[in-house]
């Protein structure tokens, strides 16, 4: 049991919290950009490949348009079905094979990826869903090409409601990374674990609950002011 009392004890929880709050960052940051990318791109996916979607025949084949799109639907469906804990243990031999082991915050960013990719890219795809059709038929009818369109008008057209499901997914990641530290996954969750639980320490608990409720209330204030300012609707 940790002394309060002890005259170390605060410069040391400020230590402690410090380099936690960093190994938190490290990983969701890293998550997120890897999230975003493949994210975006199954979300986009998930739309174009649909039926009446501008890659709705890719190769020619509308067949294969069908097959791509229900593949992904399967896949982005049973990613969202697994409760993160269950998956982050489920993709501890991945994670080793991958990283070389699955204990520390580098270890942590491929949980954190797998179960961040299904949950970012639905939300892509409600923001493109909603990108007016009459936006996408006038760009066809100046003669717009596929890739054209994709870019300049469902992703433009989108970047209001893809900045709102990004802060969104951010906030999601970093309640993750905080159960990535119940298996030793480093950050302000394992913190918490080691100091607040194992050690019976409420003074490290609180503090850890208070940092990621700032930064929760920081990144997700960002994320709408930034939605407002770039929207055109």
């Amino acid at each position: 049991m940790i002394d309060p009392n002890d005259p170390d004890f605060w410069s040391d929880m400020f230590s402690a919290v410090l380099g936690a709050t960093g190994e938190t960052f490290y990983m969701v940051l890293v998550s997120l950009l890897l999230t975003t990318l493949l994210g975006l791109l199954v979300g986009l996916l998930l739309v174009t490949t649909d039926e009446g979607g501008i890659y709705a025949k890719p190769f020619g084949s509308r067949r294969a348009g069908i097959v791509v799109n229900r593949a992904l639907e399967i896949v982005v469906n049973i990613g969202r079905s697994i409760p993160f804990i269950i998956l982050m243990i489920l993709l501890i031999p991945f994670t080793r094979a991958l990283v070389g082991s699955f204990i520390g915050p580098t270890a942590a960013i491929v949980p954190l990826t797998v179960a961040g990719v299904p949950f970012f890219a639905r939300l892509v795809e409600i923001a493109v869903r909603e990108v007016p059709v009459g936006v996408v038929e006038a760009a066809q009818s100046l003669g717009a090409k596929r890739g054209t369109i994709l870019i300049k008008v469902l992703v433009a057209e989108a970047v209001p409601g893809l900045m709102l499901g990004l802060s969104t997914t951010v906030v999601s990641l970093i309640s993750y990374s905080a159960m990535v530290g119940a298996v030793g996954g480093g950050g302000l969750g394992d913190l918490a674990f080691r100091y607040g639980y194992q050690r019976y320490s409420l003074e490290y608990m609180i503090v850890v609950v208070i940092v990621l409720v700032v930064i929760v209330q920081i990144l997700q204030s960002l994320g709408n002011w930034a939605a407002k300012r770039i929207s055109h609707r």
